[in-house]
């Protein structure tokens, strides 16, 4: 009821921020996991389906059983899984896009910069006259009388 209002600091701000990262890259990794997980099960399921129970064994495109053509191919996709969680998240983690946002607000400033003086230069403001001349005094309407 009378509690005092929290101010949210920048510690806990970057707190927040590590957990963050660190929750998404446990997401990721369990993600990998599971795919590794189906992808035994499912390489196990091909190869009894084709060797025990025999479906499609006359299929042998290349020279090889289809089983072995849906096992590699799945493999490839596993290990681009793989590298995306492993080598491409680690080298273009949250520093990496930190670095790239600051390079490109950088970048930014300066073009905004640069246009700034070009403008200056072609499109110079007008500048006030030190010495105004002056004023004329208008001589007075006729009918109206004048105070001097």
């Amino acid at each position: 009821m009378f509690s005092k209002k929290k101010n949210p600091s920048k510690l806990d701000s970057e707190q927040r921020e590590l957990y963050e990262n660190a929750r998404r890259r446990t997401l990721q990794k369990k993600r990998l996991f599971q795919h590794f997980v189906v992808f035994l099960v499912g390489a196990v399921l091909l190869i009894v389906v084709n060797v025990v129970i025999g479906y499609k064994e006359e299929f042998t495109p290349l020279g090889y059983n289809w089983f072995v053509w849906a096992i590699l191919i799945w493999t490839f996709f596993f290990l681009i899984h793989l590298i995306n969680v492993f080598v491409t998240s680690s080298f273009m983690g949250k520093e990496w896009e930190q670095k790239q946002m600051e390079n490109l607000v950088r970048k930014q400033r300066e073009r905004i910069e640069e246009l700034d003086r070009k403008v200056k230069k072609d499109h110079p403001a007008p500048t006030k006259n030190p010495d105004p001349a002056p004023a004329r005094e208008e001589p007075p309407s006729p009918g109206i009388p004048t105070i001097h």
